[in-house]
């Protein structure tokens, strides 16, 4: 089961990569633009999701597009979450309890390629990792 100071050391070394304090939790940012972020159970987000998220630790990451969200969905209904709010960019939200570490560091990793400009994704790319 990964943590929320796993998703912190994997952020950590991404390049640009900076963790704010929210309104709804932590978030993590790259040139400011957000790319993983702990969910909130915000009135707008549908009821069931919004009993999962406050029952547990909940975090959302930005995906390439629909189509990854709704594969991740349909490969672990229980713990992949179909969007917990109306905005209409490709994100997946996900039960912390239910990741393993590596597949964090794949999900946060690719959510920050998403949202980087090319010059950090490079930047990256040379550091080996």
């Amino acid at each position: 089961m990964a943590t929320l100071n796993d998703l912190r050391r994997t952020a950590a070394v991404l390049p640009g990569s900076e963790e704010r304090a929210t309104t709804g939790g932590a978030a993590w940012f790259v040139r400011g633009k957000p790319y993983a972020w702990e969910c909130h159970p915000w009135p707008s987000v549908p009821a069931d999701m919004r009993e999962i998220v406050a029952a547990e630790l909940v975090v959302g990451v930005k995906v390439a597009d629909r189509m990854d969200a709704l594969a991740l969905i349909e490969m672990a209904p229980d713990v992949f979450l179909r969007t917990t709010t109306p905005w209409g960019q490709p994100k997946v939200a996900f039960r912390m309890a239910g990741i393993e570490e590596d597949h964090l560091v794949e999900l946060v990793t690719e959510a920050w390629r998403v949202q980087a400009p090319k010059y950090l994704r490079r930047e990256f790319d040379n550091l080996g990792a």
